[in-house]
């Protein structure tokens, strides 16, 4: 069994510091602000897949009512972050194979869709720079080894890619998919080349779609999708039953 999570110095840092801000601020104690502090220390890797949260430890220690902690509860849990299983309490997802092939379906419709949809260039001249950058970002990381450099860039093309369909409700449903994706992450941080070929993708992709030639570019991306869900299920670790 999971020990509960404690924010004391050392454990979790990330949401250590988080939480002294959070005494600073006016919002502190509503449900939507705690969400988006535990969030950015799970999201951080502050708190690991499988940690279990404890009601009582992160309400002294956020300085927060249970019910103010369990409304954050609930909006991580409508993201998928966190998960609630009876009996046994609240626990930082750890995202199945089985999670991990929905989130690659989805991104399969909706990323070579955008590509599509910008085949007359129309979200050219607000998204290609930022594209441009996080490329060259994620090559610079691979020539410096930098694997959370390298996943950074990667997070970020890939929700850049989604902004080219102009929908703020399309790149909410990206973050939420991304978010979950980190969570697998964690688990293959250290393994540098695990995301390099990513990397490289990523600027063919783009050399693609800068190029005019959007349904390759799309083509092209929903193959890479394919690799990366084989990878990535072949690079994580065994499932254990009766674990979150």
């Amino acid at each position: 069994m999971p020990e509960p999570v404690t924010l004391q110095p050392g454990a979790t840092p990330a949401l250590a510091k988080e939480a002294g801000k959070a005494a600073t601020t006016t919002h502190a104690h509503t449900g939507i602000a705690v969400a988006q502090k535990l969030r950015a220390a799970i999201l951080s890797g502050g708190l690991r897949p499988g940690a279990k949260l404890s009601e009582r430890t992160l309400g002294a220690e956020l300085g927060v009512s249970r019910n103010t902690l369990r409304e954050a509860f609930t909006v991580l849990g409508a993201e998928r972050i966190i998960t609630r299983i009876p009996n046994r309490g609240v626990f930082v997802a750890r995202p199945s194979r089985a999670d991990v092939e929905e989130m690659y379906r989805i991104r399969r419709v909706l990323e070579p869709a955008a590509l599509r949809q910008d085949a007359h260039g129309a979200a050219r001249p607000a998204l290609q720079n930022a594209l441009e950058r996080a490329v060259d970002r994620g090559m610079a990381a691979r020539a410096g080894h930098d694997v959370p450099g390298m996943a950074a860039a990667n997070q970020e093309f890939h929700a850049l890619v989604v902004a080219l369909a102009r929908s703020p409700r399309l790149d909410t449903m990206m973050a939420h998919v991304q978010a979950e994706m980190r969570l697998v992450f964690h688990a293959l941080a250290g393994d540098p080349a695990f995301h390099a070929p990513f990397s490289v993708s990523n600027a063919h992709i783009f050399a693609q779609w800068k190029a005019g030639h959007c349904e390759a570019a799309a083509r092209e991306m929903d193959g890479y999708l394919q690799q990366a869900q084989a990878h990535v299920l072949a690079a994580m670790p065994a499932e254990r039953d009766g674990l979150p």
